[in-house]
């Protein structure tokens, strides 16, 4: 996929195909990755928290002093869209082919079947797979607090098994994708789909709606019920522009796993609601000026979805309840 194509090649965003369950199913089997564990669901004896005890058990006194950190650790908090958490990779000699096996257990158990395939192609097509990647571990499996945390290119992701009170995916999280052509992006769908809210707004809504200047992508602290937050009121929309706006959540959200999207619905719930959701979109960079807009943002009290549509895709996820 080349990602510097010019211009007069690019493939027409209104061409775009959603893509299915296909993306690149099988992938974690070759190579690496053991395929004697190629399944694409969890079950409550095989969460993704249970493959993380068991990679945590299986770590040497060598490995730890490498990826494992206190839970209060400064780390544990950082969230950027290419850095790596420790100095080892994935695919480092230090870790073994059961301990690799593990890790792609516990990514396939904190995503969906189709965010688990979106994920190892982006990973692929970003910086050449997994194995390029690094993992940390906090705390300690079997008590209150602990968590894995991996990153690389476009990735910040965690498994904690609800550990972390009030913080759905364990803290903030990161995706996205380096192609620059909007419609091979893994992630431009979200994109249609929020801006089919747009496209239902009134001309009064669609002035709330649209605003000139996005704030920073990393600026994504919670607010809580006092703050001052982009764009359109959810509240202020017609119930049927309501159901779209609850439609596209769930397009967002499709990627994880049941128990997170789960968490994130209950903490919206005890924030008052979609009610309390805004939603913003962003003249500036819109790629190929077809005022479908590549930035945007969805902000209330407990949830902030930034979404930096152009040069390529970083998006930022921080879901909870401020303390």
């Amino acid at each position: 996929m080349n990602m510097n194509r010019p211009d007069g090649q690019r493939v027409a965003r209104r061409d775009f195909v959603k893509l299915g369950g296909t993306v690149a199913a099988g992938v974690a089997s070759v190579g690496l990755f053991d395929a004697r564990f190629a399944h694409s669901a969890g079950s409550p004896e095989t969460s993704a928290e249970t493959f993380v005890a068991e990679l945590y058990g299986s770590l040497s006194d060598k490995q730890k002093e490498i990826v494992w950190r206190p839970f209060d650790h400064a780390d544990r908090r950082k969230i950027n869209p290419n850095w790596h958490i420790t100095k080892a990779t994935i695919g480092d000699d230090l870790f073994s082919k059961q301990q690799r096996t593990l890790i792609d257990q516990i990514v396939r158990n904190i995503t969906s079947a189709d965010g688990y395939q979106r994920l190892i192609r982006q990973m692929d097509e970003d910086d050449a797979g997994m194995e390029n990647y690094s993992f940390a571990l906090f705390g300690e499996p079997g008590t209150d607090q602990f968590q894995f945390e991996m990153t690389g290119r476009h990735l910040t992701m965690r498994a904690d098994g609800n550990r972390v009170d009030k913080a759905a995916f364990g803290g903030p999280i990161v995706y996205g994708h380096g192609e620059e052509v909007p419609s091979d992006n893994l992630f431009y769908y979200q994109t249609q789909q929020t801006n089919k809210v747009f496209q239902a707004l009134d001309a009064d809504q669609a002035k709330l709606a649209l605003q000139t200047k996005a704030p920073k992508e990393s600026a994504v602290q919670l607010q809580g019920p006092s703050g001052h937050f982009p764009g359109i009121a959810v509240n202020k929309l017609a119930s049927d522009q309501k159901e779209l706006v609850e439609s596209t959540l769930k397009v967002l959200l499709a990627p994880y796993r049941e128990d997170d999207v789960d968490e994130v619905m209950e903490i919206l719930k005890s924030s008052g609601g979609m009610d309390q959701l805004h939603m913003a979109f962003y003249q500036e960079e819109d790629i190929d000026d077809d005022r479908v807009w590549d930035i945007w943002r969805v902000e209330g009290p407990s949830l902030v979805w930034h979404f930096r549509g152009a040069p390529h895709v970083h998006a930022y996820i921080n879901i909870g309840v401020k303390s």
